[in-house]
């Protein structure tokens, strides 16, 4: 009779059916105990996003992001990305670069940091940071958030001559201090080019919103960059070939003083902030004597009263 060594026939299967079923067992409990640690360590990130939100206040949806100031972390808990922009407390950012002084005006809703020879003004519900006669556009808006006023970082930084990056792997906004101060605007801005878009903006999308009129400034940037256009603003604007491209030449509004918003939004166009980089014609399709727009150029976009065109 043949055997097997420490076994018969009918043992061994029963013994390799109680080994299998062991082992099965075993295997269940393991993942379940991998899938417990695995939310175990999920739970600390949802409750620290969720205490952040109940803490400040911030709208739901927004997720805690880290920030250094010369490689040290700061406003830890009070900084969040909220609608892909990174938010952050102007008073306490503002106290980190060693402002001279932090005031609020209640009558305008505003706040001014002065530092060295820079000052900032930021209004509560404002689309843009003001300083040194310069105006950078914060397109999400200016939030109050518990009765302290959040603007986003990168603005902030360049006001204050910060060098920013964003570290993708650690997912930290870094911040470095310079000895650079903010230029003012009489000596960035080309005051030709200032003069002639705020014109254009104004005889265009006088009754626009700030988007609307920056959009409008970015057809005529874009057209300047453009080999298909003239090489300047009031190039751009008083071009002819293929006809005048812009009605507020022939009618002589272009001459017309812009309102301070138009202003405002030509000087964020000429910081470099570009609704799109792209679009290069514009209309308003209620009173357009002519349709060739609409009939070859692609369509981009709609803002206000106008359609914007590739």
């Amino acid at each position: 009779m043949n055997s097997v060594c420490g076994k018969n026939k009918n043992g061994g299967e029963n013994l390799t059916v109680k080994t299998k079923i062991f082992k099965n067992r075993l295997f269940r409990s393991l993942a379940f105990l991998m899938s417990a640690l695995a939310l175990l360590v999920a739970l600390p990130m949802f409750a620290s996003a969720a205490s952040a939100e109940k803490a400040y206040g911030f709208p739901d949806g927004a997720v805690p992001v880290k920030v250094t100031l010369d490689t040290k972390e700061v406003l830890k808990g009070e900084s969040v990305i909220i609608n892909s922009t990174t938010y952050v407390p102007l008073r306490s950012l503002s106290e980190l670069v060693h402002a001279d002084s932090i005031s609020w005006d209640a009558k305008t809703s505003t706040a001014t940091v002065k530092k060295g020879e820079t000052t900032l003004y930021v209004r509560n519900g404002g689309f843009y940071l003001e300083a040194q006669g310069r105006y950078f556009y914060t397109p999400e808006g200016i939030l109050n958030i518990n009765d302290r006023l959040f603007v986003p970082i990168r603005p902030f930084a360049k006001v204050f001559c910060l060098d920013l990056n964003w570290n993708a792997e650690t997912r930290t906004v870094e911040l470095f201090s310079t000895t650079k101060t903010l230029a003012r605007g009489s000596s960035f801005y080309d005051s030709t080019d200032l003069y002639w878009l705020s014109r254009i903006i104004h005889a265009e999308a006088s009754g626009e919103s700030l988007a609307g009129k920056i959009a409008v400034g970015n057809v005529v940037l874009n057209r300047v960059r453009s080999r298909s256009y003239p090489n300047t603003v009031k190039g751009v604007i008083f071009d002819k070939n293929g006809g005048t491209q812009f009605s507020p030449v022939s009618f002589g509004t272009i001459y017309n003083t812009p309102s301070e918003a138009s202003v405002i939004a030509a000087k964020i166009c000429l910081e470099g902030y570009s609704i799109s980089d792209r679009i290069l014609f514009f209309m308003n399709p209620r009173i357009a004597t002519n349709s060739w727009i609409s009939r070859n150029r692609p369509f981009a976009f709609r803002i206000g009263n106008h359609n914007f065109y590739y």
